[in-house]
């Protein structure tokens, strides 16, 4: 049995997180089973149990691709457990300290949450098991590269990547048009039409952005993208502070209450992109989860959407990693075979697309690419194309650091509306944010 470290205890620092530390082990070890046993192959037949990661909007297309699966496969029944997104870590932290029965054969594993798996031992490694099957070669590097990092481990792999969201700039083609503007695929034509779509005497404006929960990932997505800088770490100091980075948020706030509505201030992405879908709006930083809306709005000839643009014409589009979806075998499960043939055919090119397809977001599959759908989904098509460039460059956010959502969320989310009411600098904010997860790195290469 792995020991129970520190990650688990992502805000206790010293000596308190010591003890912690060590009354999970002994907790763990009374137990007898913290679910990290290596389990079996078993028989490749009988029953799996699969966790869906995102019960709820997600039950339909699984229950789909199941009874596809079981009529391919008639030796092998899957029970689907449809979890609560919002639940689905603490499940599996609930889950792996009740031991092996508590757990799924295969679960949804997202990269934001994967780290804390991978610590606790829960999940098989896959790297071999991709190599030696259908999938080999098949999946989007830059996915297979997100989930490595999000992993914590770049030898190995923990989960197969089924999808991938990402930051796409949304505008409104007939306002666009009717003021003779280009589309916003450079920095300069963006800015451009932020200023010329506003009217605040007429309550129109140029751009809205993300004040409230969620806005200091949008806001990275912004200042990478824009400086160009294509890694978060330089040894083990992050890039944010970096003065390029800190010019491009500058930048970034200025459009606030200036080419921006003042409610900006406390918009959750839901307030966001109702506020966009009014029509007022020109444009909207958000990710390809909210197309579905624009075209209800607006329809497909008023709406469109553009990968990030590269920091300056002729360099490489830097783009910082979304959340990457995908399929872990979980290392306590007594049928490995079984799970495994699971988890190859929901990853395959058809069910990959079917899947993503449903739910609106990028193949991880690389054959899916040419499919239909996506075709007609330009943005997707364009998202797609732009994360499967061998010259796009991802940053990869350090999802696999225990202290990383209370930075980049809690912790400072009221600081950076400091910086948009003019109270903190964007300097101020960045060097702050940066002290924090430089300590947060120290920490856990201490400890891993």
């Amino acid at each position: 049995m792995r020991t129970m470290r520190k990650h688990l205890i992502p805000t206790v620092r010293g000596a308190a997180a010591v003890a912690v530390t060590l009354t999970l082990a002994l907790t763990a070890t009374a137990c007898g089973d913290d679910g990290s046993s290596s389990g079996s192959e078993g028989s490749g037949e009988g029953k799996i149990v699969f966790w869906d990661n995102n019960g709820g909007p997600r039950t339909a297309i699984w229950k789909e691709i199941i009874a596809k699966f079981e009529k391919k496969y008639p030796d092998i029944e899957v029970e689907y457990v449809p979890i609560p997104i919002a639940d689905v870590q603490s499940k599996y932290d609930t889950a792996i300290q009740g031991g092996n029965d508590s757990l799924p054969d295969v679960g949804g594993v997202g990269t934001a949450y994967l780290a804390n798996l991978v610590v606790q031992d829960a999940l098989e490694p896959v790297a071999d098991r991709i190599q030696d099957s259908s999938l080999k070669g098949k999946l989007v590097k830059n996915m297979v590269d997100s989930v490595r990092a999000a992993g914590g481990d770049d030898k190995e792999m923990y989960s197969v990547p089924t999808s991938a969201n990402q930051g796409t700039l949304w505008y409104r083609t007939d306002l666009f048009k009717a003021k003779g503007l280009p589309a916003p695929t450079s920095w300069d034509n963006f800015y451009k039409a932020a200023g010329e779509l506003t009217d605040q005497g007429d309550n129109k404006f140029g751009f809205t952005l993300r004040g409230g929960a969620g806005s200091i990932a949008q806001a990275m997505e912004m200042m990478y993208a824009q400086s160009g800088i294509d890694t978060f770490w330089n040894g083990d100091k992050t890039t944010l502070n970096d003065p390029k980075n800190v010019a491009a948020l500058e930048k970034y706030v200025g459009l606030y209450k200036k080419d921006t509505p003042s409610a900006d201030l406390n918009n959750d992405f839901t307030k966001m992109v109702a506020q966009f879908d009014q029509g007022d709006i020109g444009m909207l930083q958000h990710n390809l989860g909210s197309y579905t809306d624009h075209l209800k709005a607006f329809g497909k000839d008023k709406i469109a959407g553009v990968p990030m643009p590269p920091s300056a014409e002729g360099q490489p589009r830097t783009i910082v990693s979304n959340p990457v979806d995908g399929l872990g075998l979980f290392k306590a499960s007594k049928n490995k075979a079984a799970a495994w043939k699971f988890i190859e055919f929901a990853a395959s090119a058809e069910m990959n697309s079917l899947w993503n397809e449903d739910v609106g977001a990028i193949p991880a599959n690389v054959d899916a690419a040419n499919d239909p759908w996506i075709q007609q989904a330009p943005p997707t098509k364009a998202a797609l194309q732009s994360l499967s460039d061998p010259q796009t460059k991802v940053v990869q956010l350090p999802y696999y650091l225990p202290d990383w959502n209370t930075i980049s969320k809690a912790d400072n989310e009221p600081n950076f509306q400091k910086v948009l009411l003019g109270k903190m600098t964007a300097k101020e904010f960045c060097d702050k944010v940066a002290k924090e997860l430089n300590e947060a790195q120290a920490d856990w290469k201490e400890h891993s």
